[in-house]
Parts: C-alpha cells; structure tokens; sequence
C-alpha cells in the first residue's frame, strides 16, 4: 500500500529543508550587494594580477634588490664595470628593483652636480609656458569629463544590477510558489 503518515512527513520535512537551502542559495547569487561586492572583487583581482604581471610581486622586488646590493657590495673590489654588469644581471626581470636602482643612481648624481643658471632659467621658462597655454586648465577639465563618464557608467551599472535582481527575485518567487504547489499535491497523493 502507500506510504505511512510518519514516511511523508519526514519526506516533506526533508523537502522543505532542501528547498529553503537552495533559496537562500538563490538569494544569495541575486542580491545586489552580493553581486556588487563579486565584480569589485574580480576588478580588484584583474587589477592586481596586471600589476603584478608588469611590476613583478613585491617579494621577487625584494629578492632581486638584496642579492643585487650584496653582489655589488662584494664586488667593489672589482672594477666599476664588473660591479655594474653584476648588479644589471642580478635585477633583469624586476622592473621595480631596476626602477629602484636607476632612481637611486640618478639622485646621487644629482645631489653631486649644483644646478646651472642655464638649467635654472629653463625651468623658469617651462613653468611660465605651462601656464600661458592653459595646461592646466586642459588637465582640469579632462579630469572632470573623465570623472563625468565613471558616474554614469556607474549608474548605469547600478540600474543593470538592479533590474537583474528584481528579474531574479521573479524567478526565484515563482519556482518557490511552483515548488511549494507540487510538494502540497505530493503530500496530498
């Protein structure tokens, strides 16, 4: 004969204990914060795996520019090329540490050499062309129309979220409704 009363209750419990996981499930897969936060979050990875891709991580900086001063430290009894092919074998394929060096190198050069009055007036001639052309100005308005256009892209990404959230609660309402209905035939069969 048919199933006694005890079997359908637990087959029903067991049901509805299936379906409020795969609701909350749902729910959680169509709530706009949760949405917002996955995209924010694979920007952020993208973001930093090109970074990374470019730059090299920041431990490999790190490795490169020890060995690379250790190496040069040991070789100053060198001559002043061997200590400089040493160093530029040391750093080659670490952008960051090469960048590094070669900021390095260019301030101690710098702090050497005093200033020429020729350098001096270039500089003045520079800032003052800068300002008559309106550089400036140019740069500011180019940095409000960017920041125009990342506004409303953003509010047009938020009204996608938005509408797909309210499509998705739809769905995910009417599949509980569809459900609820069969479980109540099945219990009633």
């Amino acid at each position: 004969m048919g199933q006694s009363a005890e079997e359908l209750t637990s087959q029903i419990e067991d049901t509805r204990d299936r379906m409020a996981g795969n609701l909350d499930t749902l729910q959680d897969r169509v709530s706009p914060s949760a949405i917002v936060e996955r995209r924010k979050q694979a920007a952020r990875d993208r973001v930093t795996s090109v970074k990374d891709k470019v730059m090299g991580s920041a431990q490999s900086a790190k490795d490169s520019v020890s060995s690379a001063a250790s190496s040069a430290t040991s070789g100053v009894s060198g001559t002043g090329s061997n200590v400089a092919s040493t160093a530029q074998g040391q750093i080659q394929g670490a952008p960051l540490a090469a960048g590094l060096v070669a900021f390095g190198t260019g301030v101690v050069l710098a702090s050497l050499l005093p200033a020429s009055r020729m350098e001096a007036e270039a500089a003045h001639r520079v800032v003052e062309t800068v300002k008559d052309q309106g550089v400036l100005e140019d740069a500011k308005s180019a940095g409000q129309e960017l920041v125009s256009n990342l506004k409303d892209s953003a509010t047009d990404a938020a009204q996608q979220v938005k509408d797909s959230a309210q499509s998705s609660a739809q769905t995910v309402k009417e599949e509980g409704q569809s459900s609820a209905a069969s479980v109540k035939d099945d219990a009633t069969a």
